[in-house]
């Protein structure tokens, strides 16, 4: 969708919405995960308490398995206000908010506790308000799992063997130079060309979390998952910022609460699932590999070293670091 036709659907948006402050409001969330994901799920449990407390005034509509596009394509409509709210990863976020690079470093955050200590703590606040002067409101941080390696035919055992394999990543110049520095092949693409990618060659292999690789069926044409653990990248709830302003002080309450709130059903949803996709794919016949994360870990120095130059972002990979 172009700039001129997405402002043409904004105005529109905001005309209507301008005719009765008092009238009922749907709000509509996209996300590129299909019915029964976790974020999808959490961001409807998040409409449910919009709903109750707002007396059934203000409702969420989630549009779900990228029917609205790729993650980067809803980033763009979610500024214009031609969606009003967003789930998506951190990292198509790189290029529009610096503060979301540091986020996504490999091996950046020692575990997951470390992880949400982080997002739920003055960091994240710090964060999301970084999105405002981009067109969109941060609103909440969920989780998106440890990010491992699946392959379709060479196992990855060793570091040595990623050299020269065609590797699917997120659309983002971070992503792309891990890779690089892994000795991979990066390949951008929309996760919903991953699929037919490895099927037919195109790549070689991709990494993501347990109920992405389980829920896609990307484990069906790729049988090799090696649990490299490389990155703990949350995702990001957004809402746009037309659609903010055109709230009133007190549903904009209600729905920054209601984010807040939905966090804790999210994490128990995404636990759950991870357990279950873990014992799937395990029960699928798949090669689980475990291998020295160590030497993966050393071979990001490069990345940290091109990110990570500016004073104010090593102020805050130091404070993620400190971070108990």
């Amino acid at each position: 969708m172009n700039i001129a036709r997405s402002l043409c659907v904004a105005l529109g948006v905001t005309l209507a919405a301008g005719t009765g402050q008092a009238q009922e409001i749907t709000l509509r969330s996209a996300d590129i995960h299909p019915d029964g994901y976790p974020t999808v799920e959490a961001v409807k449990y998040m409409g449910q308490l919009v709903s109750e407390r707002t007396n059934g005034r203000i409702k969420i509509d989630v549009t779900n398995n990228a029917a609205l596009g790729s993650e980067k394509d809803t980033i763009e409509q979610t500024r214009f206000g031609v969606i009003d709210m967003n789930r998506v990863n951190a990292a198509p976020f790189n290029n529009l908010v610096p503060q979301t690079v540091v986020l996504g470093l490999p091996f950046l955050f020692r575990s997951t506790e470390h992880m949400h200590k982080t997002v739920d703590g003055p960091i994240g606040e710090e964060v999301l308000a970084a999105f405002e002067p981009h067109g969109l409101v941060g609103l909440a941080f969920y989780d998106s799992g440890a990010r491992s390696f699946y392959t379709t035919s060479k196992p990855i055992e060793k570091l040595a063997d990623l050299k020269g394999m065609k590797i699917r990543v997120q659309q983002s110049d971070l992503w792309i130079a891990m890779m690089e520095a892994f000795g991979a092949n990066a390949t951008p693409m929309p996760f919903g060309e991953v699929y037919s990618s490895l099927e037919t060659g195109v790549v070689d292999g991709a990494e993501n979390n347990w109920p992405s690789y389980e829920s896609s069926r990307h484990f069906e044409v790729a049988k090799n998952y090696t649990l490299t653990d490389h990155s703990l990248n949350p995702e990001i709830l957004v809402i746009s910022k037309i659609t903010w302003d055109k709230l009133s002080p007190d549903d904009q309450k209600v729905i920054k609460q209601s984010a807040k709130d939905s966090v804790i059903k999210m994490r128990e949803l995404w636990q759950a699932r991870e357990k279950a996709s873990e014992e799937k794919v395990r029960a699928a016949g798949v090669n689980v590999i475990t291998v020295d994360k160590a030497e993966f870990a050393e071979a990001m120095a490069p990345v940290y070293e091109k990110f990570v130059t500016d004073p104010q972002m090593k102020d805050l990979l130091a404070r993620i670091r400190a971070t108990d």
